[in-house]
C-alpha cells in the first residue's frame, strides 16, 4: 500500500519542477529582451550565462563534485550545447517571431522524444503535441517571409537542445545539480567571447548589471537546475513531450503581460500540449528505469 504513494510522488514530484524551471523561462525572456538594443543577443546571453555561473558556483559548489575522463567530456558536450542553445535562441529572436522561434527550437526536444520512444502510445502523445505545436505557429501574414537565416539560428538551437537532453541526462546520473552548475560555466565560457567581441565595452554598462543579474536567476540558474533534477528521475522521451508545454507557456504570458489576445486555434493547441503532457506522465508511471531510455 505504500508502494503507490511512493510512486506518485516520484513522478509529480519532476513534473513540478519542470512547470517551474518553464514559468522561470518566461518571466526572464521579458527581461532579456529589453537587453537587446544596448548589447545584442550575443551580449545578452553572455551578461545571462556569467551571471548565472557565479549564482550556482556559490550555491552548488561544483568544485565538490568528482569526475572521470569519461564523465568530465559529457560535462563539456552538455556546457556547450547549453550555451549554444541560448545563444542561437536569442540570435533567432532578432528577426524570427517568438512563437515560430519556439516552435522551430522544439523540432530537438521532440525529436528525442519520437527516437526513445518504444510502444505505440507514446507516439500518441507525441502526435497531440506536434498538433498543438502546428497550431501555435502562426499563420497568414505573420508566416509570410520569415528570414531563413533566423530560422536556421532557432533550428540550430533545437539541435542544441536535443545535445543538452542527451548529455544533461548522463552527466546528472554522476553528480547531481552540480552538474548544472559546472554546465551553466563551461557555457559562459563558450559563448563570452562571441559577446565580447560583438558588445566590447557595453556589456559594462552599470544599468545592465540588475537587470542581467534578474535574467541570470529566471531563465538560467533556477530553470536549469530544476531541469537537471528533473532529467535524472524521468525518462528522456518524457521529458521531451512535457517540454511541448513551453509554447503554450509563452502563449499564456502573452495573455497575461502583454495583453496579447488568443485565438480559438491557439487555445485547442495549448489544450492539445496540456493533454499530450498528462498522457506522458501517465505513461511515464510504467517504465522501471528511466534512466535507460535514451539508451
Amino acid at each position: 500500500m505504500t508502494d503507490q504513494p511512493r510512486s506518485l510522488a516520484s513522478t509529480l514530484i519532476p513534473v513540478g519542477l519542470l512547470l517551474i524551471a518553464m514559468a522561470s523561462i518566461q518571466s526572464g525572456a521579458s527581461l532579456a529582451k529589453s537587453m537587446f538594443p544596448v548589447v545584442g543577443a550575443q551580449g545578452t546571453t553572455t551578461l545571462r550565462l556569467i551571471f548565472a555561473s557565479i549564482i550556482m558556483l556559490l550555491l552548488l559548489r561544483p568544485w565538490r563534485a568528482r569526475f572521470t575522463a569519461s564523465s568530465l567530456r559529457t560535462v563539456v558536450v552538455y556546457g556547450m550545447a547549453l550555451g549554444g542553445m541560448n545563444l542561437l535562441f536569442y540570435m533567432s529572436l532578432n528577426t524570427v517571431p517568438l512563437g515560430i522561434a519556439v516552435a522551430l527550437e522544439f523540432t530537438g526536444p521532440l525529436a528525442v522524444a519520437i527516437y526513445a520512444s518504444r510502444r505505440a502510445m507514446d507516439f500518441l502523445w507525441i502526435g497531440l503535441a506536434v498538433i498543438g505545436l502546428l497550431l501555435l505557429i502562426p499563420t497568414g501574414d505573420t508566416s509570410s517571409g520569415i528570414d531563413l537565416v533566423g530560422a536556421g539560428y532557432a533550428l540550430g538551437a533545437g539541435v542544441c537542445w536535443a545535445l543538452y537532453i542527451l548529455f544533461g541526462q548522463k552527466a546528472g546520473a554522476d553528480n547531481g545539480v552540480q552538474t548544472a552548475a559546472l554546465g551553466v560555466m563551461i557555457a559562459a565560457l563558450f559563448v563570452a567571447p562571441v559577446g565580447i567581441v560583438h558588445a566590447g565595452a557595453a556589456l559594462l554598462t552599470p544599468s545592465l548589471i540588475p537587470i542581467a543579474i534578474g535574467v541570470a536567476i529566471l531563465s538560467t540558474a533556477l530553470p536549469y537546475t530544476l531541469e537537471m533534477v528533473a532529467l535524472t528521475r524521468i525518462p528522456a522521451r518524457t521529458f521531451g513531450t512535457l517540454m511541448s508545454i513551453e509554447p503554450a507557456f509563452g502563449a499564456l504570458s502573452g495573455l497575461l503581460f502583454l495583453h496579447e489576445h488568443l485565438s480559438l486555434a491557439q487555445w485547442l493547441a495549448i489544450a492539445c500540449v496540456i493533454l499530450a503532457s498528462v498522457g506522458a506522465t501517465l505513461t511515464m508511471r510504467r517504465v522501471s528505469s528511466p534512466m535507460l531510455a535514451t539508451e
